[in-house]
This record gives C-alpha cells, structure tokens and sequence, in this order.
C-alpha cells in the first residue's frame, strides 16, 4: 500500500513537472493588451499558472477574491483548510500574472464599461492603478466573458468544466482566437426579412377591430421609433463621460 501511495505520488509529482514547463512556453505568449485577446489572456494566464500548481479545476473555480493574496515574489492561494504558496518557477512570474487579473477586475470595479476597456488595452495603456483599488471581497475570482468582452453584472463563477477546457486548449496550443467582434449596425429597411406570414382559421371579428389594430400599430411606431437610437445615444453619452473622467483622473495622477 505505502509503495502504490510512493507511486501515485511520484506520478502526480511528474504530471505536474510536465505541465508546469507546458505553462511556461504557454504562459509568455497570450496576450495581455489587445481587444478582447488581451482581456481573454490576462485571465486565462492565471487559470494556467495555478492549474499548473495541482489545484484543482472545481478548487480554481471556488477561488474568490479574498482566497489570493501577494507575498512579496510569490503568490498565496487559499488550498482547502491551508494556502499553497506559488514562487516564480521556469520564467512565469505568478505575482506578475495574477496583478494582470487583478488590474482588469479593478477597473471594472471603477468602470463597468467594456468599451473603455476596451479603448485601454487597444492602446496598452498601463492599468496598474487600479490593482490596488480592487475589491477584495467574496465575489468570484474567475467569471466567464463573453465575445463582446463582457462579464456578468451578477458576478457568477467560471465553472471547473470550463476552466478544464480553456486550460488543455491551451496546453495543447489550440486555444481559440478572440478576434474583435463586428460593430453592431441596425438592420436597414431594404435588408429586412419579409416577415413570414402566418396561417390562422377564420375567426370573426368585429367591425372595429382592424381598424383598433392599424391605430394602435401606428401610434407605437410613431412613439417608438426613436427609442433605438434614444438608448444608444445615452450609452454613448455616459461612456464618454466615464473616459472624460478617467483621462482627467490620468492627467491628475501625471501632474
């Protein structure tokens, strides 16, 4: 029995020799500026730095914010009962990749906005900032993105099936590429689909009825028709605002 637990051991300890040098050529190369690619990559960064330290997926996927911390060069990850402790190994500096994270879920702390984000990391503008300011509370650590580069406003967690596939994409260096998604453009009229019609039995009506109907269709259309371009104004108008405060805030942060 002691021997069968020597072996086992001495297996897992060569699996995780194997894919800790696996992260190591990985690791350097996804991208941590960009639009989303380094959104995407700054996360998936350290799901691989830690996968590589023998956590678990479902333990990755239970991490909340205050279940890491910093320790001058190395990195502190609350394991079950106990913390494991997580040094620089093979070129991947933990403390580096986790505070990438961690800048991200401070700015989005400060600014929900994807597109301002979005306009950082295009620029690759520095975020340090705001790795100091973020929350440390009970919210997840890991949440999914979508391909618009958007994270749940109910933080939800990445799951451990996720997390297993996005790390073997990885190590087995297919991964997808997280291309910028077209801008939305509203459909034009001559586009549209013709609606398909749709077949009903005779029912029969009253005399009023259609013309109730075509008065009502009407009116919503004349009361609604703007509202698209309403919202999408008032989106932009608040995004702009939030960059004119934060280029403020960088101009003060200079000065």
């Amino acid at each position: 029995m002691v021997l069968s637990r020597q072996l086992l051991n001495m297996t897992r300890a060569d699996r995780l020799s194997r894919v800790g040098e696996r992260v190591a050529q990985v690791v350097p190369r996804i991208p941590v500026t960009g639009w989303p690619g380094g959104l995407f990559g700054r996360r998936d960064a350290l799901l691989l730095t830690l996968a590589a330290t023998g956590l678990g997926f479902e333990e990755i996927a239970r991490l909340r914010r205050t279940d890491v911390t910093t320790e001058r060069d190395a990195l502190v990850v609350k394991a079950g009962e106990g913390w494991v402790r997580v040094a620089t190994e093979s070129g991947v500096e933990p403390v580096v990749v986790y505070r990438n994270w961690v800048e991200v879920l401070g700015f989005l702390d400060r600014y929900p906005s994807a597109k301002l984000l979005a306009g950082r990391l295009d620029k690759g503008a520095s975020l340090s900032v705001f790795a100091d300011s973020a929350r440390r509370d009970e919210q997840p650590l890991f949440t999914p993105i979508d391909r618009w580069g958007h994270t749940p406003y109910d933080p939800t967690p990445l799951t451990g099936h996720s997390i297993a596939a996005l790390v073997r994409a990885h190590l087995a260096g297919s991964a997808p590429v997280h291309k910028r998604p077209p801008a939305w453009q509203p459909p034009t009229k001559s586009g549209e689909d013709a609606p398909v019609p749709v077949v009903v039995d005779d029912v029969e009506l009253d005399q009023g009825y259609y013309e109730r109907g075509i008065a009502a269709r009407r009116g919503a259309h004349t009361h609604l028709e703007e509202v698209t371009d309403i919202l999408d104004g008032i989106e932009d108008e608040a995004d702009k605002l939030l960059a004119d405060l934060l280029a403020l805030l960088d101009q003060s942060s200079i000065d």
